[in-house]
């Protein structure tokens, strides 16, 4: 269980304390020197690492040459890392990786959420999040490498039930409505000018 002031103080306050610990839970690990090492799918086995220090060695062993998760949220070691002395402690510092991990889960929630049309129901939120978990897991959403992408913007609905985009009373209809009569605005947030070009293109209107 993860400690109440570590979430507080540490993770990404974009996230409710709730869905931060469920998405520990779900996807991350108890202990914040755990390292996980895949290659090809299939986990290898690494000797359990007892100080930060041996934690660093087997990611910097493996980083770049196979999928290696860190620490409390399992956070995947050679995100925008050209040099494997470019790993640092924090990767091991339960505060940091977590501020880290909720931070880069958040913006896959983000993703996952644009992808269903930034729906405002909490009914679809359970939805969101077991797939935010999965693409946080495998690294892929769609298609998509959900940790190089861009963030598609802080404009989420499901964490914060979108309350400034349609009031939450109105209920789904009116949010399926606005869904449907707005499609192009939904997905051209943060990208217009390319998607309206490839549209063009495809001449679509």
């Amino acid at each position: 269980m993860l400690d109440a002031a570590l979430i507080k103080e540490c993770a990404d306050p974009s996230l409710k304390p709730a869905i931060v610990e469920q998405f520990v839970m779900a996807a991350g690990s108890d202990d914040p020197l755990a390292v996980t090492v895949k290659s090809g799918g299939r986990l290898i086995l690494v000797p359990k690492a007892a100080s930060t220090e041996e934690a660093l060695a087997i990611v910097r062993q493996y980083a770049g040459q196979a999928v290696v998760r860190v620490g409390l949220t399992q956070f995947p070691a050679g995100v925008g890392v050209k040099e494997a002395t470019d790993l640092k402690p924090d990767l091991v510092d339960p505060c940091q990786n977590l501020r880290k991990g909720t931070a880069m889960f958040a913006k896959v929630l983000r993703i996952v959420a644009k992808w269903y049309g930034n729906p405002t129901s909490k009914d679809v939120f359970p939805q969101i999040f077991e797939d935010a978990v999965y693409a946080w897991k495998t690294g892929e959403f769609e298609g998509v490498s959900v940790f190089q992408a861009e963030d598609p913007g802080t404009t989420v609905g499901v964490s914060q039930q979108s309350r400034e985009k349609i009031p939450a009373e109105e209920g789904e209809d009116v949010d399926a409505k606005a869904r449907e009569e707005q499609p192009e605005a939904e997905q051209d947030a943060g990208r217009a000018g390319i998607r309206i070009d490839l549209s063009r293109i495809g001449g679509q209107q």
